[in-house]
């Protein structure tokens, strides 16, 4: 049986606290959930909504708009509106100009 001296083990332990950092982020990774593979339903295009540019935008012409882009949800926002800057790659983000049209669209 191997009985290690004060000096190993004392090297033993400054070796384990350098990997610490390294398992500590390891254990951060994001990993995808197993058995899902993204497909593309639910993929926002927003070139297959630019008709609606310069419309008032009702809930029939935003969720037209959610259906022509192909997205799973949407979100009109006004101008100065706080939101939240998450990327959804299935949100179709419709840009409100003052009185209420849509003048910009794009995805996230």
């Amino acid at each position: 049986m191997f009985i290690p001296s004060h000096s190993e083990e004392s090297a033993m332990s400054r070796s384990m606290l350098a990997l610490l950092p390294a398992v500590l982020l390891a254990a951060c990774a994001a990993t995808p959930p197993t058995g899902s593979a993204p497909t593309a339903a639910g993929q926002c295009n927003a070139d297959a909504a630019q008709k609606h540019l310069g419309h008032a935008a009702s809930a029939a012409m935003v969720e037209a708009a959610r259906k022509d882009a192909g997205a799973d949800s949407v979100r009109t926002l006004k101008p100065g509106q706080m939101v939240t800057m998450e990327y959804l790659a299935g949100r179709l983000n419709l840009y409100l100009d003052d009185a209420g049209k849509i003048e910009r669209i794009g995805c996230g």
